[in-house]
């Protein structure tokens, strides 16, 4: 089954930028996923992920009937939460799933401290339901 693992900065959580920490803190995190995904690869159960850029550098696309589309900087549902990451396994069972999410939310930010980010778990449909 594969699933999807957002990745979700949520200033609700009080977790500071990842600019503003020290440069040890942010190469202690990016060894972090790095591990992980490379353990993922070995155990044949990662098909992607990546990390994204601030949603200041997002865009929004609408196409128009019979005229180029339309590109704005927003509106985006909430300014203080925001997709961070995101990683597409291919797992045996719901619970690998989950046990993954726990893993990635407690991924280390400033002082070593887990970071206990909320990461979304969506299971990823193999097709539209079989009555279409």
């Amino acid at each position: 089954m594969k699933y999807m693992l957002l990745m979700q900065f949520s200033e609700r959580d009080n977790l500071p930028p990842i600019d503003t920490w020290p440069a040890e803190d942010v190469k202690a995190h990016i060894q972090f996923m790095y591990e992980l995904n490379n353990e993922l690869t070995a155990a044949g159960e990662l098909v992607s992920g990546e990390g994204l850029a601030e949603p200041d550098q997002a865009r929004i696309v609408r196409a128009r009937r019979g005229g180029a589309p339309v590109v704005t900087d927003g509106p985006f549902p909430e300014t203080k939460e925001f997709l961070v990451g995101w990683w597409i396994v291919d797992v045996e069972s719901h619970e690998r799933a989950i046990e993954l999410a726990a893993r990635i939310s407690a991924a280390p930010g400033p002082d070593g401290r887990p970071l206990n980010m909320p990461i979304e778990v969506r299971q990823v449909m193999a097709g539209p339901p079989e009555e279409l």
